[in-house]
């Protein structure tokens, strides 16, 4: 999922992109990846480098199994009515906060065109791409929802919790959908 430039934390960085910051008389910004929000004390953060402490924040104050490693922290949660669990595995790339969701079942070779169909109707329903057969990597395809945000963003704690909230909400749709219709 990509972001629309008007979205909250986009903006320029005060005293780093313009002459107007703090300490333009002496040409130097005063910028050091922390703001607080005008007229407010939300702090806004750099994505690209504090994307570790947003997600680590926000699972925090949910019930989530989680595991943390060098380069990615991911989060477990049940998923009922389709008896199976899903993965969502936070990391990034040289340019995006990548969030990569799957239910963990490979699909057989007679499932694969069925597993396309339900792609196409849930991006098309969404009119948001988002969930597709992958095959990176991996020994079989599997369905998998990718959701993403560029590291450049700036944003606050509770705009990246409602962010996430959104993605893990889609991600629990998206594979209840392709069991419950498509019986994937």
């Amino acid at each position: 999922m990509t972001v629309p430039d008007s979205y909250p934390g986009r903006d320029s960085h005060p005293g780093r992109d313009s002459s107007t910051g703090p300490d333009s008389s002496t040409g130097r910004g005063s910028y050091s990846g922390r703001d607080s929000c005008p007229g407010g004390n939300a702090e806004i953060l750099d994505l690209g480098t504090h994307w570790r402490q947003l997600v680590q924040n926000w699972v925090a104050r949910r019930n989530y199994h989680t595991v943390h490693d060098t380069v990615s922290v991911s989060l477990r949660f049940d998923l009922h009515e389709a008896g199976r669990t899903v993965t969502v595995r936070f990391m990034t790339t040289k340019k995006l906060l990548v969030a990569f969701a799957t239910d963990g079942k490979f699909l057989r070779q007679d499932q694969i065109a069925i597993a396309a169909a339900a792609s196409n109707a849930w991006n098309t329903e969404q009119l948001n791409p988002m969930l597709s057969v992958w095959d990176v990597r991996g020994p079989r395809p599997c369905l998998a929802g990718v959701c993403d945000l560029p590291l450049t963003c700036r944003i606050t704690q509770a705009d990246f919790d409602v962010l996430a909230n959104d993605w893990v909400d889609r991600a629990r749709q998206m594979f209840s959908r392709c069991h419950q219709v498509f019986k994937l």
